[in-house]
């Protein structure tokens, strides 16, 4: 069966952002490059304290990464908070980890303050294992939050298997802080509330050069150009011509999604909620939308031929997860860009006087977008360098991206085709 290619997230959109195409000349005090979260989130704060700021989008608002994400609010990154410490220092670290820790309450605020419907459900979130090392993991990153004081249990199998709804699961970490959005619907309530402080946001305005002019900045647009103090650079994987200068790997990550399931089965896949991820190298996830669909997701990119092994491993895994699911059919598939960087941390790199770039987030986007963006609105409206949890660098080179992403590729189609192959 050919999968349709088409984005849950857009199907089920309701009373989408609708912003006009620059055509004319904007003088403004920011310029914000990139209509996703964590341009949104700086553009919102920058007006909220009464300085002018224009988003230029060169699509729509959140058809990169924030319209394609899974929709987990985590707290913190992929990357344990021990070696976020270790590979910042232990000041930087533990601010950085705090700070994180912090971002589910930012962005639930948010749609709670600016009434932003996106399925907004915060019932923490499971990391499970099915493995022996997966299940060690488990238990060392436990250890290393609560020694945090985080609100997160280790739950038994027992209660795992009760949570998931399947019996392959032999554990899982569960995480009180987090939940699940509708992660395009977050992303335009933020562009929607970002307008209604007085920001500028322009769609289908793709930002082709910039270049300083009097002490300010001067972006070029096929149709229009704005000039601004100061520049914000937040197309994380998503830059495009003379804006694509950030420093990542890029790599994929793909969902499917069933029609809805029916009330039986929904009582017992996830009855209370959570979205789900696993332990493994080529990561995959699962999760139950508003409307009772399964998500499966995981590593590989759908627009090249590793699509249909991809699909085949999503059905397979769907139907080793709840057996009672197997013969489902997918109704919807979509995948995108995720910025890995080699340490797997966030970047705040200068790319000129006043401007900056944010990128990196390695598929933690919504709660770090959304807090960097208001770290970003700090340091453009305060003149604050300190603004930002990580120090602003001098750009560096991400050495060998290209293979490194085809690396990426290579293996979770090779993992996907191998796991088909076993259990067929």
């Amino acid at each position: 069966m050919k999968l349709p290619n088409t984005n849950l997230w857009q199907e089920t959109l309701n009373h989408p952002f609708k912003g006009s195409k620059l055509n004319d000349d904007v003088q403004t005090d920011v310029i914000v490059i990139g209509g996703g979260y964590t341009g949104l989130s700086a553009a919102l704060h920058i007006a909220q304290q009464g300085k002018s700021v224009c988003v230029l989008e060169a699509q729509t608002i959140g058809y990169g990464g924030s319209g394609r994400n899974v929709g987990y609010v985590n707290a913190g990154l992929w990357t344990p908070p021990d070696d976020v410490e270790e590979l910042l220092g232990k000041e930087t670290g533990m601010h950085l980890n705090t700070l994180l820790a912090k971002g589910p309450d930012l962005v639930f605020d948010l749609i709670e303050k600016h009434q932003i419907q996106c399925s907004a459900t915060r019932k923490a979130t499971l990391h499970y294992a099915d493995t022996a090392s997966g299940l060690e993991n488990l238990k060392s990153r436990y250890a290393q939050q609560v020694a945090r004081n985080a609100p997160v249990h280790l739950l038994d199998r027992d209660e795992a298997v009760k949570r998931t709804g399947s019996d392959k699961v032999l554990g899982a970490l569960m995480d009180m802080r987090a939940g699940t959005i509708q992660p395009l619907a977050y992303v335009q309530g933020l562009a929607k509330a970002a307008e209604a402080a007085g920001a500028k946001i322009f769609e289908n305005t793709r930002a082709e050069r910039m270049h300083r002019d009097n002490g300010k900045w001067v972006m070029e647009t096929p149709s229009g150009r704005v000039t601004g103090n100061k520049l914000i650079q937040a197309t994380n994987a998503y830059g495009v011509g003379d804006i694509d200068q950030n420093e990542f790997i890029p790599v994929n990550y793909f969902q499917m999604a069933t029609a809805p399931l029916t009330m039986e089965q929904r009582a017992k896949i996830l009855p209370e909620g959570e979205g789900c991820w696993d332990c493994a190298d080529i990561m995959s996830s699962f999760r139950v939308d508003e409307d009772g669909r399964l998500l499966i997701g995981g590593l590989g990119d759908l627009e090249n031929i590793g699509k249909g092994i991809h699909q085949a491993w999503a059905e397979r895994k769907m139907a080793s997860l709840f057996p009672e699911l197997a013969g489902l059919k997918f109704e919807h598939a979509w995948s995108g860009r995720i910025s890995f960087t080699s340490d797997h941390l966030p970047k705040v790199v200068s790319i000129g006087e006043n401007a900056v770039s944010i990128y990196g987030y390695s598929g933690r986007g919504i709660s770090p977008g959304t807090v960097f963006g208001k770290c970003a609105a700090d340091w453009a409206v305060n003149d604050n360098l300190d603004a930002f949890p990580i120090p602003i660098t001098q750009k560096t080179r991400e050495p060998m991206k290209k293979a490194k992403a085809a690396f990426y590729e290579m293996g979770a189609v090779l993992a996907h085709l191998i796991s088909v192959r076993i259990n067929s």
